[in-house]
């Protein structure tokens, strides 16, 4: 039941009891639905005060020796009344009395007193150290209405381009981190009692529970204030820890457009290596790493290349995030026992070119989609696995050394983000020798044809600072491998190979012209386009 369903019915029920209790006082019962909006506010009767004191509104003001009619509750003071009627009976008039919900009394209350428009300070995500900004930005948090708090921390959230809220309780407060170009920044700390009002709010609208005793899965939808009419999927999960439940809200608020494959920064070889793959009408390509590691950015780039009327698209999503025209996205709820093996099994009778599979988990889907594979459809999906080599080695141990893999898979790519260093900001330097002499070890072996600076003179960068970039990065590149399954690969899958261990399917995966990851990312940071603290951080 969504939240207007919700307000409709308790509305019914506040109104039916109304009624019921008019009859037992023997008084008269209004139903202000409907007309609340339009009727007449008579501002000079009573103060806003007594109004609320006294639970009492004007509602028909007569001429002359008319009646005045006034809206009470079940609440409003026996004494109270005998007051008003008094006082208008010496002016001459009659008055009566109806018995309105206090439902139609707040109704009534927000036009004579219509709720002052509050503004809060945006957030300010503090450097390491700052305990003033830290301080200014919890107390912030604090004043926040109740009804306003989520929608405040989404908000910011959205405006600093932040991919999850952290919400982690302590023993005497409650942190909230949120994840900004794939770092963890501290933004605030809490009351406890704050803290019950926020888990109050995400429980209530994605449909969880405060008390559970174990970890929960929900969803919400809400409107960008940073860009009127883009909605913000999101997704939430929470667990129960020592002091409480701790909550993670991740935003999707992804822009179609940057759904390319000229946005992933492939070099030429690498791109075409991509296009020699997917314009086959057969095979398997995965796409690994770990969460948060952009593998379903990548895959939809992909299929929006794909994306044509000539081709039927179908996706299994746990959950769908991304929503792509033309395509047939069918969400996969795996904790409530659905699984991917079943849901493919399903949609291959329905003919589709091209299937993804949000993740292959377990044997069953492995061996579903290996199967789809070689019968006429191109499969995407993603693997946890370290690397390329790894994800081989994994894939292997869950379905044993397979002939017929060996035929569907074509390629491997891995992946991670690095965060993107700020052009106008960063600054050049000169690196220590020790450190000149481990890039030029790890590059001294990358494909040939590959585009190398000189390494005879060796320049990287570091972060500077603005007041728009005070961490001194702009979003995230992506840095990948590329493992494309030759005959030599293929001979670790057949079983025709002793040792399938990850560094000897590496070593063939060089031999045959791979760029490792992190000769990808120490390439991007000769470039200039991250630092190389960055590129160890996450390789």
């Amino acid at each position: 039941m969504n939240d207007d369903e919700q307000a409709r019915r308790f509305r019914e029920q506040d109104e039916n009891a109304t009624q019921q209790r008019a009859a037992l006082l023997s008084m008269s019962y209004f139903d202000t639905r409907g007309v609340t909006e339009a009727a007449q506010l008579y501002n000079d009767i009573f103060t806003v005060k007594e109004m609320y004191d006294n639970k009492i509104i004007p509602l028909v003001i007569g001429n002359d020796s008319q009646n005045y009619t006034f809206g009470v509750t079940t609440t409003t003071p026996q004494s109270a009344m005998r007051s008003v009627q008094s006082k208008f009976a010496e002016q001459g008039h009659g008055t009566s009395f109806v018995l309105i919900s206090n439902s139609g009394f707040r109704d009534f209350m927000r036009r004579y007193d219509p709720p002052k428009e509050v503004h809060y300070d945006d957030v300010t995500i503090a450097k390491e150290g700052d305990s003033e900004t830290l301080a200014q930005v919890s107390s912030t948090l604090e004043s926040v209405s109740s009804d306003k708090i989520l929608d405040y921390i989404i908000d910011q959230a959205d405006r600093l381009g932040a991919s999850d809220i952290h919400i982690e309780t302590q023993k005497d407060v409650v942190r909230i981190r949120l994840r900004v170009d794939g770092a963890l920044h501290p933004i605030a700390e809490i009351s406890h009692d704050k803290y019950r009002v926020l888990t109050a709010a995400i429980a209530s609208r994605a449909n969880l529970s405060t008390a559970a005793q174990s970890a929960q899965t929900g969803h919400l939808q809400g409107e960008s204030q940073q860009t009127p009419g883009k909605l913000i999927s999101m997704r939430i999960e929470t667990i129960p820890t020592s002091y409480g439940i701790d909550a993670v809200i991740r935003l999707f608020n992804f822009d179609e457009s940057l759904l390319n494959l000229e946005h992933l920064g492939l070099d030429l070889s690498r791109r075409e290596q991509i296009d020699e793959i997917v314009k086959h009408p057969h095979g398997m390509l995965l796409v690994v790493g770990p969460t948060g590691s952009g593998k379903s950015t990548t895959l939809f780039s992909i299929i929006k290349e794909l994306n044509d009327p000539s081709r039927k698209i179908i996706t299994l999503e746990d959950p769908v995030e991304i929503t792509v025209p033309g395509v047939s996205q069918i969400p996969v709820n795996t904790g409530e026992g659905a699984s991917f093996a079943d849901n493919l099994r399903a949609v291959l009778r329905l003919d589709p070119d091209i299937v993804m599979v949000g993740e292959i988990r377990d044997n069953d889907t492995a061996k579903t989609a290996i199967q789809a594979s070689i019968t006429g459809h191109l499969v995407l999906s993603t693997f946890h696995a370290s690397s390329a080599a790894a994800a081989f080695s994994r894939m292997i141990d869950m379905i044993g050394q397979n002939p017929i893999f060996a035929n569907a898979i074509r390629m491997v790519i891995s992946q991670r983000l690095v965060r993107r260093l700020d052009d106008t900001t960063k600054i050049a330097y000169e690196p220590d020798e020790a450190t000149k002499n481990w890039i030029r070890g790890v590059l001294r072996e990358v494909p040939e044809g590959t585009d190398v600076p000189n390494l005879d003179n060796i320049r990287l960068w570091k972060p500077g600072t603005s007041e728009q970039y005070p961490f001194g990065y702009t979003g995230r590149i992506i840095i990948m491998e590329q493992l494309l399954v030759t005959e030599k690969i293929q001979k670790f899958i057949r079983g025709e190979m002793k040792d399938i261990d990850v560094a000897s399917i590496e070593s063939v995966a060089r031999e045959d012209g791979m760029l490792t990851m992190l000769q990808d990312g120490i390439l991007r940071a000769l470039l200039g386009q991250t630092t190389i603290e960055e590129v160890n951080r996450v390789v």
